[in-house]
């Protein structure tokens, strides 16, 4: 299942999903096209694989941390997180208002439901809630 999940994404990695700096201006760009560019991000980068989320932020530092599990995922899926972070910058609670901001990414439920099959199909556990 996590092979079906995985097919179709270039064996080579996109320089966003490499690089800490790229990752960086992608939330830069995913701030400016969703968020009106109110999410400013001091620092985004890579960290090891998280056990219970896919990514992080701490509001107070504007950081945002992304587990090394979404290394291979789809392009789409990647920037879903980034803007669910992003959101967070701006509105720290999983409230409505925080929710409106992050469905402006068009891709939010089909990106929600492929992180939930890969979390199933991993084995990870981890869920949106989280």
């Amino acid at each position: 299942m996590q092979r079906k999940l995985l097919r179709g994404e270039t064996k080579r990695r996109p320089p966003t999903k490499t690089s800490d700096a790229t990752l960086l201006r992608r939330c830069q760009e995913l701030s400016a096209k969703h968020l009106n560019g109110r999410a400013e991000p001091a620092s985004v980068r890579w960290v090891p694989p998280m056990r219970t989320r896919w990514a992080s932020c701490t509001p107070s530092d504007r950081s945002i941390r992304v587990s090394e599990h979404l290394r291979d995922v789809p392009s789409w899926v990647l920037d879903y997180v980034l803007v669910h972070e992003l959101a967070h910058l701006l509105v720290a609670a999983h409230n409505a208002r925080f929710w409106a901001l992050v469905r402006d990414y068009p891709r939010t439920d089909r990106a929600i439901g492929y992180l939930e099959g890969l979390s199933a199909a991993a084995g990870l556990g981890i869920t949106e809630e989280d």
